[in-house]
């Protein structure tokens, strides 16, 4: 069995890899070729663990990651775990892995995933808010999917959107608000425990990503009940996603539908389209499978 490091993801997962991969899960998921995804949550004093499955092809996942605010003051990451991957044909397990730049990689790679098929094609201008990694990310896949001229980032503490803004030629904003105003595509990725995100103008795409825990909450409930809602996994949204804040809300679709083509996505440039991210065991099974291969695919 196989153990691969932080430092071995990072050096054999590219986000164009990862791109391609999750968007193969979801069509996958969406043609009824998958087991899964399956997920529990499971809380203790100062944080708590998610574990996440599933199976595509022949590789069965399991993701465990631990996610505990204080850690800092510890000199500990937020989030730290691992993926443990099988043979699913005949249980045999095939290697563990860090499981943290993958879950970045991955939750980037849907977030443009979404945007490439629900956003308006003329859409250039992106705003993030939060811009740890995940904004990071956010940013450099949103920009391989749409011909992005513009990206304004906004966070609580300014001296991490400068920092970041510095990296991506960006600009920084103030007021988000404001921002919101002018924005085709927005992105938060903040672990905000209350709505910040209470109007959007016709025509715009929300990637809601922070809300990964039922205390957790980006988007108003009438803004969820005033758009369109696209959702990565129903069950997940439902528990602990925005959608968990607004239960009589009913999405319009799975994103996986909307890329196999059962269901329909945007179907005109004035809708306001949310999508909803929980992030799922697809995305992870994919990411780390590519990763077992193409370390093959070097050995030999």
């Amino acid at each position: 069995m196989r153990v691969f490091s932080d430092s071995d993801v990072r050096r054999l997962l590219t986000l164009d890899d990862c791109l391609a991969a999750v968007e193969n899960a979801f069509r996958l998921h969406g043609e009824r070729r998958c087991v899964g995804p399956a997920s529990l949550s499971l809380h203790v004093d100062g944080g708590a663990f998610h574990v996440k499955a599933a199976v595509l092809g022949r590789y069965f996942a399991v993701k465990e990651n631990g996610n505990f605010f204080d850690n800092a003051a510890r000199g500990l990451p937020r989030i730290q775990g691992v993926i443990a991957l099988a043979d699913a044909e005949n249980g045999t397990p095939l290697a563990v892995l860090d499981s943290v730049y993958i879950t970045i990689l991955r939750t980037g790679a849907a977030t443009a995933v979404a945007a490439k098929h629900l956003a308006r094609a003329n859409a250039e201008t992106l705003l993030v808010s939060g811009c740890g990694n995940q904004g990071r990310v956010s940013v450099e896949a949103i920009r391989r999917v749409r011909d992005i001229r513009r990206v304004w980032l906004h966070d609580v503490d300014r001296r991490r959107a400068e920092e970041l803004a510095s990296a991506l030629d960006a600009s920084v904003v103030e007021d988000f608000d404001e921002a919101m105003r002018d924005a085709d595509l927005v992105v938060t990725c903040t672990p905000s425990r209350k709505a910040f995100v209470h109007t959007a103008h016709p025509g715009q795409f929300i990637a809601a990503v922070g809300a990964d825990s039922s205390e957790k909450q980006e988007i108003a409930p009438e803004l969820l009940s005033s758009s369109i809602v696209i959702v990565d996994d129903l069950e997940q949204c439902r528990a602990f996603g925005d959608l968990h804040h607004a239960p009589t809300v009913e999405p319009r679709a799975t994103l996986a539908d909307v890329i196999c083509g059962t269901r329909v996505g945007r179907t005109s440039d004035e809708e306001v389209i949310i999508f909803d991210s929980t992030g799922t065991a697809l995305q992870d099974v994919a990411a780390a499978a590519l990763l077992y291969e193409r370390m093959y695919e070097r050995a030999s």
